[in-house]
């Protein structure tokens, strides 16, 4: 009996991390977080959850790490890893902002 729940616990254990490890975000490139973060901006201006100061604000923080990124791989031929991981920092930050800024319930004035 402690064997069959033992079983069954251990059973029910990896059941409930599957759906875990399956909405686990996959690596990305840096041009395709560029690409996604970019676009994120965008679809806030289009659906109005950007006021246009946060919009400029993360576009300018967009420029910047665009422009960090570009210095980074001219600097040694490439990325290096301490690099790669401060760029995902950096992009993990600018990411959460725009989360933030656009659930923020500000919104832009719509005149149409």
């Amino acid at each position: 009996m402690k064997r069959v729940l033992l079983t069954l616990a251990a059973a029910s254990a990896v059941l409930v991390s599957l759906p875990a490890a399956a909405n686990a975000a996959p690596w990305q490139s840096i041009n395709q977080r560029q690409a996604n973060l970019d676009r994120r901006i965008d679809q806030g201006v289009r659906k109005g959850d950007l006021t246009r100061s946060e919009a400029q604000r993360l576009r300018s923080e967009y420029r910047d790490l665009v422009q960090l990124e570009r210095k980074y791989r001219h600097s040694g031929g490439g990325l290096s890893t301490w690099e790669r991981q401060d760029l995902d920092r950096r992009f993990d930050r600018l990411s959460h902002r725009i989360y933030a800024e656009r659930n923020d319930r500000q919104h832009r004035d719509r005149r149409y």
